[in-house]
């Protein structure tokens, strides 16, 4: 049985919640493969900026394109995030504060000349992917404007 000050209400908890995966998840992955396959190279869970210990689900360095697809429960989602049962507060607080640091690491970013694109996991993934490939082309100078005259 985990310790009296511990975050898990019981060891299966423990265990559950440790088995969320900090990278990886589906919808990064859904959203990484088919920007790929659009033909845009990035980094996985990388720092934008050395100085600074924030990680971005993709970073697009010569861009300067930051991406992060925020889950829903983890970052307070207005639509989808969920109040705990058991160690509310705890897991109040623990969400408030991530929500603090993302607002923070945005705008450091921002200070950097970076330009950071957040997406809540439920989002489409082809949405989310053209949102992204719009923005790094748009960052790279390289889209071509339909709606302008010959």
């Amino acid at each position: 049985m985990p310790e009296s000050s511990s975050w898990a209400t019981s060891e299966a908890t423990r265990r559950s919640m440790q088995g969320n995966r900090g990278r990886d998840t589906g919808p990064e992955i859904a959203v990484r493969r088919i920007v790929h396959a659009r033909g845009l190279r990035y980094r996985v869970d990388a720092r934008p900026l050395a100085a600074l210990n924030r990680r971005a689900d993709l970073v697009f360095s010569r861009a300067k394109v930051a991406v992060f697809i925020d889950g829903c429960f983890w970052h307070g989602c207005p639509d989808h995030h969920t109040v705990a049962k058991a160690n509310a507060t705890y897991w109040a607080e623990k969400v408030a504060g991530n929500r603090l640091r993302d607002v923070d690491t945005s705008q450091r970013l921002k200070d950097a000349g970076w330009l950071v694109l957040r997406f809540w996991e439920h989002e489409p993934p082809g949405e989310v992917a053209e949102a992204i490939i719009h923005a790094v082309q748009d960052r790279r100078g390289a889209v071509v404007h339909h709606d302008r005259p010959d």
